[in-house]
């Protein structure tokens, strides 16, 4: 059994209503991959906007493993110190992480925020050697698109990301930097300029897919939805 935990912030966790990436990989992996797996981790819930707390289980569809470790407002900074109880519990042994954006936000620099996710990776590893990893860089998003030193903190950490992984990756147990979705539109891609809409979960759950796909052989190339068709123009009764 395959067992993989997606860890990640808001754009991971999701909010009441959503489907999440994490429903759309799970679909795609039940009808591309050959073998048994789940996800797993600690938590369940989405965010509950309403009630500001991470307190929902109103998933666009539920049917489906909804476990996860991932937090509205967390970032590497709060996952390093949770990830190897998390691993020792659930026996993941793949991580999808999306994280980053909390942290150069309100937290750490680019530099800092590099450092937390070596501490990250030596955590999981610590707990199970063999451990496989797809990291994802930070994204475009609204905050980046008005505040050019914003902006320019997220590229600085993105380029660190990259030079982490060519650093801690090794053969038993490999790390990968998965290519962000390009190009991402904040305009169609997120209902608010950051959060995934439907097209933007697909497209997430399509840049871990890929990278999985071409590392390690798992699943098949990842199918997009196509657009909803327009409805048919009302037929006009005979005379």
């Amino acid at each position: 059994m395959l067992r993989i935990m997606p860890v990640g912030d808001s754009m991971t966790i999701g909010s009441a209503g959503e489907h999440t990436w994490r429903h759309r990989l799970w679909r795609h992996l039940c009808t591309t991959y050959g073998g048994p797996f789940t996800l797993v981790g600690p938590r369940e819930e989405l965010y509950d906007k309403d009630a500001d707390a991470p307190t929902s289980l109103a998933y666009a569809d539920p049917g489906f493993p909804r476990a996860h470790l991932a937090g509205w407002g967390e970032g590497w900074l709060h996952m390093a110190p949770l990830i190897g109880d998390a691993v020792r519990a659930h026996r993941p042994d793949i991580l999808l992480v999306s994280l980053g954006l909390i942290d150069l936000g309100f937290y750490t620099n680019a530099e800092q925020t590099a450092e937390n996710v070596r501490a990250f990776i030596a955590e999981a590893r610590a707990v199970r050697p063999r451990i496989r990893m797809v990291l994802l860089p930070v994204i475009p998003n609204i905050r980046a698109d008005a505040d050019e030193s914003f902006a320019t903190e997220v590229d600085a950490f993105n380029v660190l990301l990259a030079k982490t992984v060519a650093d801690v990756d090794e053969p038993r147990a490999p790390v990968l930097l998965a290519s962000a979705p390009e190009p991402w539109d904040i305009h169609t891609d997120t209902y608010d300029g950051t959060h995934p809409n439907a097209k933007g979960e697909h497209r997430i759950a399509e840049a871990f897919a890929t990278a999985m796909r071409e590392a390690w052989d798992i699943g098949k190339p990842y199918a997009r939805p196509g657009p909803t068709p327009a409805p048919a123009p009302a037929r006009r009764p005979l005379a």
